[in-house]
């Protein structure tokens, strides 16, 4: 039914209006001042964007033995730093990460959320997922980040871990609508990742230990310090020092800051000399 002009309900959804059925549809035509800037443009206004906090360079390093995730701490805001103690590497669950780069909130809620995920999966089906099936969940979880990714709110996670089956390392890297993508011996992301991705193809060896490859990932994330502005470097004064995870034949373990201290010595002591 067509309704006349005359008519006070004309301009509202009818019955059946499938072009209708949306409030915020409905309230974008008729009171458009009403809706967020958000909502209306599908962009971040600028004074947004400039708050937005967002992290930086993560990576990722196979070993013979295993896996090392690694993070640096800063978060940065515009031109600013927000944070230099931010945690970008989590335990997904006990064989396998995830680190963040991109928008930090949402980023952390991806991380989260997905921990809880492959808890009730293993609680629901008695055994956990494949390291496989567990990459594939991450993927689908950044597609549905899609229409905040459109906005500016961008997510891009680094996925690692060892197969319990086969104690085989594995590293996954992802864009922003959800493609997965195998990394055979090494991936960086964020800001200083192309500093990261230069160091960490020319350290890695195929035979290294977990060991050997944590001090590669931390000299990796020194050289992308040096480069990027948004990457932050050891704080020696507050003794805030990169994260670095293990994952190996006994699982997920994140080095001690005193080991982390160690490693950066290792690396630092080279270049004053």
């Amino acid at each position: 039914m067509t309704r006349r002009h005359d008519d006070p309900l004309a301009g509202l959804p009818q019955a059946f209006d499938a072009q209708g059925s949306s409030f915020f549809e409905v309230l974008r035509r008729q009171a458009p001042d009403a809706v967020p800037e958000l909502l209306r443009t599908g962009e971040l206004p600028a004074r947004l964007r400039d708050e937005l906090v967002e992290g930086t360079t993560v990576l990722a390093i196979t070993a013979r033995d295993g896996v090392v995730v690694a993070g640096d701490r800063r978060a940065t805001a515009g031109h600013q730093i927000s944070r230099g103690d931010i945690r970008k590497v989590f335990p997904a669950d006990d064989w396998s990460a995830i680190a963040i780069s991109g928008a930090a909130g949402p980023a952390m809620e991806l991380a989260r959320v997905f921990a809880t995920e492959l808890e009730h999966y293993e609680k629901v089906e008695g055994e956990p997922l494949s390291l496989e099936g567990k990459s594939n969940k991450l993927g689908h979880m950044v597609r549905a980040n899609l229409g905040l990714a459109l906005q500016g709110l961008v997510v891009v996670p680094l996925f690692a871990g060892v197969d319990p089956r086969d104690l085989t390392g594995r590293i996954y890297e992802y864009d922003p609508v959800g493609g997965r993508y195998r990394a055979t011996e090494h991936a960086a992301s964020g800001s200083g990742s192309l500093a990261a991705r230069t160091t960490l193809k020319r350290l890695h060896d195929r035979g290294a230990t977990v060991e050997q490859a944590a001090h590669n990932a931390l000299e990796a994330l020194f050289d992308a310090a040096e480069e990027d502005a948004a990457t932050g470097g050891p704080d020696l004064i507050r003794r805030i020092y990169p994260i670095v995870a293990i994952m190996d034949a006994d699982g997920y373990r994140e080095l001690e800051d005193t080991a982390v201290a160690e490693m950066l010595e290792e690396v630092i002591d080279p270049r004053r000399r």
